[in-house]
């Protein structure tokens, strides 16, 4: 089950059957009851809760799947067969943590296995287009300012890199900062694809790629389900949280100086609490 604007990721992936989508908006709640229903419906034997929130919570509970497991603490957590404790900062990767929902069922060892996305032929055909020659993928754009690497960084490194074809992408919300950083450039091979690719076709776009370079966003996370190189700039969040590169060749780019005000939050904020921005700011991008 995903969000209503997350389903392109798993159409027609390889080991799913059906993907329940969850529409947020327009009546986020009687959606819940929907979606809560059809989840019903289908009678699963096994139902496995990667949420901590009260939403997912409640849908784990009126599945009435025969085993339900999820992470114990948050809402609904009571009614699991199964529960574990999810502890961040614990030295271990988001992924690992959601393998130790698996081991409570499962008689024997598994294996941590990296994630995976599985772009369709359509999806190659589609950036065939953008691969006649080596290139770079930016994605600059993150849903909180103190996770996004300041502007005038991103300009920078795109300088850094004459000569070099460079996509720019996100979504068509994030065109006119992606707009704003090309023009700025002054780069004569940048061109911004916000908006004009799918998730898969990005990913397929990023797995081509010589380098990608992200912020602690979505896009790092779809680089690592490709194994693809990329570099991740963190600001005002930790890799210690868990959340950062998989990929076997990844680079992590943050702040030389100790903040005592780093990192301010797990997800990051509208505005940089301390007024000075310096996770970002002073980012050194000649290490990326």
């Amino acid at each position: 089950m995903v969000r209503k604007g997350n389903e392109s990721l798993v159409r027609d992936h390889p080991f799913l059957q059906k993907v329940h989508v969850w529409d947020k908006s327009g009546g986020k709640y009687r959606n819940l009851l929907r979606i809560s229903r059809e989840v019903r419906r289908e009678k699963y034997d096994l139902l496995i809760n990667l949420h901590r929130f009260a939403s997912s919570g409640f849908i784990a509970f009126r599945s009435k799947a025969k085993t339900v497991i999820g992470f114990s603490g948050t809402p609904f957590s009571r009614f699991y067969t199964h529960s574990v404790k999810h502890e961040i900062g614990n030295g271990k990767h988001e992924t690992e943590r959601n393998f130790e929902l698996l081991k409570t069922i499962m008689s024997t060892d598994i294996s941590l296995q990296p994630p995976k996305l599985y772009p369709r032929k359509s999806d190659y055909e589609a950036i065939k287009p953008y691969c006649v020659a080596p290139y770079f993928v930016v994605a600059p754009a993150s849903v909180w300012f103190t996770k996004q690497l300041p502007r005038s960084k991103w300009i920078e490194l795109i300088r850094s890199k004459p000569g070099k074809a460079i996509y720019l992408i996100g979504a068509t919300g994030d065109r006119p900062l992606l707009d704003g950083i090309a023009s700025e450039s002054g780069h004569t091979k940048v061109r911004v694809l916000a908006g004009e690719l799918s998730l898969l076709a990005s990913a397929a776009l990023i797995s081509s790629a010589e380098r990608t370079y992200v912020n602690d966003s979505a896009p790092l996370h779809i680089a690592s389900a490709m194994n693809a190189p990329v570099t991740v700039f963190f600001c005002s969040t930790i890799p210690a949280f868990g959340f950062g590169p998989l990929s076997s060749d990844s680079r992590i780019v943050e702040v030389s100086e100790e903040l005592s005000c780093r990192p301010c939050g797990l997800h990051g904020y509208r505005k940089c609490p301390a007024g000075h921005f310096k996770c970002g700011n002073d980012i050194d991008i000649s290490e990326s």
